[in-house]
Parts: C-alpha cells; structure tokens; sequence
C-alpha cells in the first residue's frame, strides 16, 4: 500500500512548500482535490519542487471540461512532473455541473465512460500520429491539425483513475479506467460488498481482475494530539459526513446499514439551508463506521484492519498528516494479500 498526502491549497495558493514538505516526509505520492482552486495549477506547482512522489488529482471534474481542454492539460503535467501524473477524474452532481458550471448532463456513467475513452484517442494521436476520429454518443473528436499537437515527450499517457459511489459508475472505472477512487463517504461494509464486485463486472469486460488495477483511498480520519483536538476533528468529519449525507447520490451507502432516514433527514436540512444543525445528526455509532478514530498511534493499525486488502494507495488528509508516524506506521506494515486476487497454490489465501 503506498501512503500518500493530500495538499492544502486553502492554507496558501502557492502550495510549493507543503509540496516538497511532504516529499521529504516519505509520503509517496500527493493529491489536490478541486473545490475553491483548480488542481491542475497546484500539481504544476507541485512538479517542480518535487522529483520522487506520483502527483495526482482527487479529483478533477470532468464534466466541467471537455475531453480536449483535459487531454492537453493532464499531457502538458505529464510532461513537467517526469511521468509522474495519476489523472484522477469525478463527475460531482448535476445541480453543480448544470447551474455551476453551465455544462450539459446526462447519464453520468455513460459519459464519463466516452470521457476517458476520448481522452486515450487524443492522447494515442499525440503519441503515435493516429488520426483522430472519435466519434461517440456525448463527444466527437475528429480534427488535429498539425499546429495543434504538442510535442511528443518520452512519458506516455498518463494514468487515469475514476472516483464513484454508484455501481454503474464503479463498473466504468473498472472498464475503462487505470484505478479506482473510493468517495471518503463510503464505509468498509460497502466497499466490500457493493464497489469491489462492481469493479470486477466492469473488468471482466476487459478479460481482466484487479491485478494491477489501483484502488486510492481516503478515509476520514479523527484523531488529535489532545482530546481538544480530537474532538475537533470529529465535529469536523461530522459535518462532512452529514454534507454528503444529504446527497441522494450517495444515499446507497446509508441504506445499506440501515440509515437511509438519515439521509432523508439531512436532505431536508440542507435544502432548508439549515447547515449547521446537520452535523448534530451524526451519531457516535456513524462517526466511527465511515471515520477510522482514535489516537495516532491507532489510526494506522485500523485502517490496515479495515483496508489493508482493499487498498493499493492510501491518502492522508491535512489533519492527519500532522501525525506523520501514521504514515509511517502504515509503510512499514506488512503487505496483504489484495481483494481479488488469485489464491496461492494449495488455496491458501
């Protein structure tokens, strides 16, 4: 399990110093997620103070882009970062692709499914001198001048990764994509029972299992040096919990323990605007199901316990990553053997 950190672009823009920080502190790789700052600017930032970590994106909205404006973009980063990009793509919902950004939607699984497809097109007329003729139900690429393609550098397409929570859009990532990135509202009993096997339906339509397919992870983590801030953390993975909790997207993972109320009653809240009552409604017996919790020293352990198996990459967040002995802890674990691998001769796992 390679153990990786996430940067903080809302402490400074410019986020060169957390970026060869963390470097320095063994993490192996570095992800930036788009909310307030697009992240193909920080990993540009990244790239240059840094020469060994994989720099990636968690995510990166797709559908406010197109194929194109995408495909230049992550090639340019592949470029600078020495092939070192993870190209890490999510849909957010429609309320925020139609009325934030002004962009079509429509079945999201499916487009993002013709999305990488249309990206690797692109990128394999760049690296091979292809024509480019792609022509899908959501997206049609079909000219490249000449003045237009960049130039060829010795680092490939860079790998893709696609986030979900729904099994349609699971099984795309399994199809098509390079990597699965699990939503941090998701909890051990739904990885295993419903994302894992989509996975495998949409490799299998490749011919393929999970054998160096990437599962990145990001659990939401409390802990604290002091109970003060322990409690701290948790009032703030709370109130993260109970946002996304009121998403009817990700209403399937509630439903599956049982909580599926609890998402109808956060629903209310949010589209009353009453935000700062929600957090109130995630109980202990919730915290701790989507959040690993505990002291440091803890943290690495359970989440070894609860995904050692599961997960290829593990990321860190900002309030975690203050305890760099968790990373530390988690790298000098023992590998297991991963979910969906082939039994060893004789049966054993």
């Amino acid at each position: 399990m390679d153990v990786d950190s996430a940067l903080n672009p809302d402490v400074t823009l410019d986020i060169r110093a957390q970026a060869a920080a963390v470097e320095a502190e063994g993490f192996d790789g570095l992800w930036l997620s788009e909310v307030k700052h697009d992240p193909f600017i920080g990993v540009a930032l990244a790239a240059t103070v840094t020469e060994r970590a994989t720099l990636g994106t968690a995510i990166a909205l797709a559908f406010a882009r197109n194929p194109m404006s995408t495909a230049a973009a992550a090639n340019d980063l592949q470029a600078l970062s020495g092939g070192r990009l993870i190209l890490g793509l999510g849909t957010q919902v429609k309320a925020h692709i139609t009325r934030r950004f002004s962009m079509p939607w429509s079945h999201p699984a499916a487009r993002m499914r013709e999305y990488v497809l249309a990206l690797r097109a692109i990128w394999d007329t760049w690296h091979t001198g292809a024509a480019l003729d792609f022509r899908g139900e959501f997206y049609s690429h079909t000219l490249m001048s000449p003045m237009f393609v960049p130039e060829r550098h010795a680092f490939g397409a860079p790998r893709v990764v696609v986030a979900g929570v729904g099994e349609a859009m699971t099984e795309v990532a399994g199809e098509v994509a390079d990597g699965f990135l699990p939503h941090g509202f998701t909890t051990e009993r739904y990885l295993r029972e419903v994302t894992v096997p989509a996975l495998l339906r949409g490799r299998s339509r490749r011919g393929a299992g999970l054998e160096g397919f990437a599962i990145c992870g990001g659990p939401f983590v409390v802990t604290g040096a002091t109970d003060e801030e322990t409690a701290a953390a948790a009032e703030q993975v709370r109130g993260q919990i109970a946002f996304y909790g009121s998403t009817p997207a990700y209403r399937p993972v509630l439903e599956l323990h049982g909580w599926g109320a609890l998402g109808e009653e956060l629903h209310g809240l949010s589209r009353a605007g009453r935000w700062t009552e929600m957090s109130g409604l995630v109980s202990d017996e919730v915290l701790r199901t989507f959040a690993v919790v505990g002291a440091p020293d803890e943290i690495g352990p359970e989440i070894l316990r609860r995904y050692g198996d599961l997960f290829t990459r593990v990321t860190l967040y900002a309030s975690s990553r203050a305890h760099p002995r968790i990373g530390a802890a988690l790298r000098a674990a023992p590998v297991a053997t991963p979910v969906g691998a082939p039994a060893a001769p004789g049966g054993a796992a």
